[in-house]
C-alpha cells in the first residue's frame, strides 16, 4: 500500500501568530533523540497496518471452517476492512490536521488494538465482519498521520533516510503478513485456531498507545480548517452501494435491487462532486480538493492507482483461495510459496527508484505493467499445464517475474502522480491516492465474486469428486487472472499520461523551489 506526504506542519513551539500564517511551517531540530522513539512508534504502527491486511488472507480456511463462515462472508472479512479504510482516510488525515496528528494517532491505534481483540473473540462470522470494519477505520485514523508525524519530527535533510527505512517496511510486511498468519495458524496456539493472527496485535498496540504518548510530540495544520461532514457521507454512501452489491449479488441470485443499488452509486458520486464545488467556493475547505483533478498527471495516475487496486484486490484473495482450496495446501506452505514473490517485489522497488527512474522515467512504470502482466500469463499457463500436482518450486517463476513488475510500479507510482501537483495541494492528493486504491482494492474484492466465484459455482455443481472440485478452483484461477492480466494491458495505456521524466519527491522539490532558500533564512527555519 502506499503512504501519504504528509500535510504542511507547524513547530509544536511556534507562536500562535506563525502558526496563523500561510508560509513556510517551522522545521523541527535535529538535537532532540526522541524523534528515534517517536520513529521506531509510528514505523510499528505502519507495520502493524500493512500486515494485519495481508495475514487475514492465509487464514481464510481456518476461519471458514472454525466460524462456520460463508464464502461471501469471508469476503467481506477482506472487504470491509479494506472499504472501512478508503472511506475513512481523506477524513482522518483532515481530523489530523485540525485535532493534532498525535492525538488522532493515539485514538487510532488504540481503536485498531480493541477492534483487533473483538476480532480475536468474535463468537460468529457477522461480528467479525463487523470487527475488521471497525478496525479498517481506526487504521483510517492512524495511517495518515504516520508521516505527517515524521514530517513535524524530523528536519528535511533527515526525511530521505526515514522515507527509505518506510520502504523497507512496507517490504518486510508483504514477507511477513503471509508468513506470520501460516504459522499462528498452523501452531494453534492454546487451541485458538485462527483467532492468534488478531490477538498478536494487542501487546504491540499496548506498547504503541503508551510509548506514542511519552515520545510523539504533536502537530497541527497551519490554519484552521473544517470538517466536511456532507462529503465523508456522501463517499461512504457512494462506495458502499457500488461494492454491497458486488459482494453479496451471487449469493443472492443477482437480485434487481443490485443493480439499481449500483447505478444509484454513480448518482450518488456525481452529487458528491457538485456538493465539494460548491463547498470549495464557499469556504475552502471541501473533503476532495477537485481542482487536483485538472492536473493532467494527477487524473491519471488516479486512474492507474485505482485500476491498479482493483487487479491486487482480485489477485490476492484468489489466489489464496486457490492454493488451499483448490490445490489443499496448508496455510505455512501457501504462505512460504509467497516469499519469493514478496522478496522480489522489495528488490525492485529499491532499483526503481534508486537507479532506474532518474534515467528512464515514466518507461520504469511501463515496463512493470508489461512485466507483471507477462508473469500473470505465465501462472495461468504453469496452473493449466501442471494442473493440480503443481509445486510451489514451479511457481516461483511466475511469482518472481509479478513481483519484479509489481516493485517496478508501486515504489515510484506516487511521486509521478504528485509531480505536477502544487505544494499546497500536496497532502490532499496524496490522501486521495491514499483512497482510491484502497478503493480499488475493495472494489477488487467485489469483483472476486463475478470473476472467480461464478466460474467456481459452474464447475463444482458438475464435480462428483475431490480432484473435480481442485480442479473447479483451478479453473477460476486461471479465468480471474485472464482478467488481472487485462487490467494491466489497461495500466499501460493509462501510463502514457504520467510525467515523461521523474520529479522529485514532491516534498524535496517544494523546498527547491522555495523562494526563501537563502541562508540568513536557515536559523528561522529550525526553530
Amino acid at each position: 500500500m502506499t503512504h501519504a506526504v504528509p500535510h504542511a506542519v507547524t513547530h509544536p513551539s511556534a507562536p500562535l501568530a506563525e502558526q496563523a500564517e500561510p508560509a513556510e511551517p517551522a522545521e523541527p531540530t535535529a538535537g532532540d533523540r526522541r524523534r528515534w522513539f517517536a520513529l521506531a512508534i509510528v514505523m510499528t504502527a505502519a507495520f502493524m497496518d500493512l500486515v494485519d491486511v495481508t495475514i487475514v488472507n492465509i487464514a481464510i480456511p481456518s476461519i471458514r471452517r472454525d466460524a462456520g463462515a460463508t464464502f461471501s462472508q469471508i469476503q467481506w472479512i477482506t472487504a470491509g476492512y479494506a472499504l472501512a479504510f478508503a472511506a475513512g482516510l481523506i477524513t482522518g488525515g483532515r481530523l489530523g490536521d485540525i485535532h493534532g496528528r498525535k492525538r488522532l494517532f493515539l485514538i487510532g491505534i488504540g481503536g485498531f488494538t480493541l477492534a483487533s481483540a473483538l476480532c480475536g473473540f468474535a463468537a460468529n462470522p457477522e461480528m467479525l465482519v463487523a470487527s475488521r470494519i471497525l478496525q479498517g477505520a481506526m487504521a483510517a485514523l492512524m495511517v495518515p498521520q504516520v508521516l505527517s508525524i515524521v514530517h513535524a519530527t524530523f528536519p528535511a535533510h533527515e526525511r530521505g533516510k526515514v522515507f527509505g527505512l518506510f520502504g523497507a517496511v512496507v517490504g518486510l510486511g508483504a514477507v511477513t503478513g503471509p508468513l506470520l498468519g501460516a504459522l499462528l495458524t498452523e501452531w494453534n496456539l492454546f487451541g485458538l485456531e485462527w483467532r492468534p493472527i488478531f490477538l498478536i496485535n494487542l501487546p504491540v498496540g499496548i506498547a504503541g498507545l503508551i510509548l506514542g504518548s511519552r515520545y510523539i510530540t504533536e502537530s497541527k495544520a497551519p490554519k484552521a480548517l473544517k470538517l466536511d461532514l456532507v462529503g465523508v457521507a456522501l463517499v461512504t454512501l457512494g462506495l458502499l452501494m457500488l461494492l454491497y452489491p458486488l459482494t453479496r449479488g451471487r449469493e443472492l441470485g443477482w437480485p434487481l435491487w443490485g443493480y439499481v443499488s449500483m447505478a444509484g452509486a454513480l448518482v450518488v458520486l456525481a452529487a458528491l462532486v457538485a456538493y465539494e464545488r460548491r463547498k470549495a467556493g464557499r469556504d475552502g475547505s471541501p473533503l476532495v480538493e477537485l481542482s487536483l483533478f485538472k492536473v493532467k498527471s494527477f487524473a491519471a495516475g488516479i486512474a492507474v492507482q485505482t485500476v491498479f487496486g482493483v487487479a491486487l484486490g482480485i489477485f490476492f484473495l484468489v489466489w489464496t483461495l486457490y492454493m488451499q482450496f483448490g490445490l489443499g495446501w496448508r496455510p505455512l506452505k501457501a504462505g512460504l510459496t509467497g516469499i519469493p514473490f514478496s522478496i522480489a517485489v522489495s528488490m525492485a522497488a529499491g532499483m526503481s527508484v534508486q537507479k532506474l527512474v532518474p534515467r528512464f522515467g515514466r518507461k520504469v512504470l511501463q515496463a512493470g505493467a508489461l512485466v507483471m502482466a507477462i508473469g500473470v500469463l505465465l501462472y495461468i499457463w504453469e496452473s493449466a499445464h501442471y494442473g493440480l500436482s503443481i509445486a510451489p518450486w514451479q511457481m516461483a517463476l511466475p511469482l518472481v517475474v509479478m513481483g519484479v513488475g509489481m516493485g517496478l510500479i508501486v515504489a515510484p507510482l506516487t511521486d509521478a502522480i504528485l509531480s505536477e501537483v502544487p505544494r499546497e495541494h500536496a497532502g490532499s492528493a496524496s490522501g486521495l491516492i491514499n483512497t482510491v486504491q484502497q478503493m480499488g482494492n475493495a472494489l477488487g474484492l467485489g469483483l472476486v465474486s463475478v470473476v472467480f466465484f461464478g466460474v467456481v459455482d459452474d464447475r463444482l455443481a458438475e464435480a462428483t469428486e475431490r480432484t473435480a472440485a481442485g480442479m473447479a478452483f483451478a479453473d477460476g484461477f486461471q479465468h480471474a487472472l485472464g482478467w488481472v492480466a487485462a487490467v494491466m494491458g489497461v495500466i499501460f495505456l493509462l501510463m502514457f499520461a504520467l510525467p515523461k521524466r521523474p520529479a522529485q519527491h514532491i516534498e524535496g522539490a517544494a523546498e527547491d523551489a522555495s523562494p526563501s532558500p537563502t541562508p540568513e533564512k536557515e536559523p528561522a527555519l529550525a526553530g
